[in-house]
């Protein structure tokens, strides 16, 4: 595996880890990969965080404590996993500095729950960025209509983004144009924008999921759309 990341970073493609845990910060697992490994990027989500702290006793001491603060389950969450993604965040500093800030991102996502509410969403962002408070953050928001002004107004505000869920050229487009006009309120707002970091999250295998289920089970096309779309989207970027 390691060989086979080798070659894609050789490549030019940035390998980003989609995982995250306390057993895999304190127990140094993060440091080889991004040391040994070539990873460069850290993506997180809900799933992976409920995963994480339903397995092992790594954050029960944190847990205890917050207990005995009397803190609601979803401050409680929230605690939890920007400590573990302001720890990774410190983790790849070092490659974030060494690569002009281009690379070395940990990414942590919105409530998915208000995905549909643009005020709840850019309230949440704000709020994830000031409790990371590390500059290699990016904030996961949802490719929604509603995430669409979300987006804007975020950016607006010197805050790095990953748009998520991406599904199609056309909601791309929107997205492009959401994250210019974040730029410019951003520069307008006296922000420097080359601290203002964004990426574009295509979703690949829900897509193949999808069309696959349309085609006939002995079609040449399937298994493809997925890339297909992806390389519009990257045609269209570039």
């Amino acid at each position: 595996m390691t060989d086979a990341l080798a070659d894609l970073s050789a490549a030019g493609v940035a390998v980003w880890l989609d995982d995250l845990s306390r057993t895999r910060l304190s127990g140094g697992g993060l440091k080889a990969l991004v040391d040994g490994s070539h990873v460069v990027g850290v993506t997180t989500n809900p799933s992976i965080f409920q995963k994480a702290l339903s397995d092992g006793a790594a954050y029960d001491s944190q847990v205890r404590d917050l207990a005995l603060r009397g803190t609601d389950i979803g401050e409680a969450v929230r605690a939890l996993t920007t400590f573990d993604v302001r720890w990774a965040c410190d983790v790849l500093r070092p490659v974030y500095d060494g690569s002009d800030t281009v690379d070395g991102r940990v990414s942590i996502e919105v409530d998915p729950r208000i995905s549909h509410e643009s005020d709840r969403t850019v309230a949440e962002a704000k709020a994830l960025w000031w409790l990371v408070d590390r500059p290699n953050l990016y904030i996961k928001i949802p490719a929604t209509v509603e995430g669409l002004p979300a987006i804007t107004a975020v950016l607006a505000e010197g805050i790095s983004v990953n748009v998520t869920l991406i599904f199609s050229l056309e909601r791309y487009n929107a997205v492009m144009e959401a994250f210019l006009v974040g730029l410019e309120q951003a520069r307008a707002n006296g922000h420097d924008l080359a601290a203002v970091g964004s990426v574009a999250s295509f979703f690949v295998s829900p897509v193949d999921t999808e069309i696959d289920k349309r085609l006939g089970p002995g079609s040449p096309l399937r298994r493809k759309a997925a890339i297909a779309n992806a390389r519009l989207g990257h045609q269209h970027y570039r």
